[in-house]
């Protein structure tokens, strides 16, 4: 396996309540990652949790662009790190 970059959709996050979305964010990014690559061990880069925790606890971002690097050789260790911070489209007032 090589290094992929994937987009993840983190707005069933914000379906539930307000507390502890950013811990859930951080799970479902496991989840996520542990599905597509069939890993056994997921090692999270400190980028993502820095990007997730970034706006507050409670309003992590919508989406997130990972890079997923194996670690070992035979690509049952992952390494998840911060692809692209992808921001919302903001307007500035004319």
């Amino acid at each position: 396996m090589s290094e992929e970059i994937y987009v993840i959709n983190l707005s069933r996050i914000y379906w539930s309540g307000r507390r502890r979305r950013a811990p859930r964010a951080i799970k479902v990014i496991k989840e996520f990652v542990k599905r597509h690559t069939k890993a056994d061990r997921i090692v999270i880069d400190e980028s993502i949790n820095t990007y997730i925790f970034m706006r507050a606890y409670d309003k992590p971002p919508r989406r997130v662009a990972v890079r997923v690097s194996p670690i070992d050789s035979e690509g049952k260790v992952i390494k998840v790190s911060i692809a692209i911070p992808i921001h919302s489209a903001t307007t500035q007032g004319s």
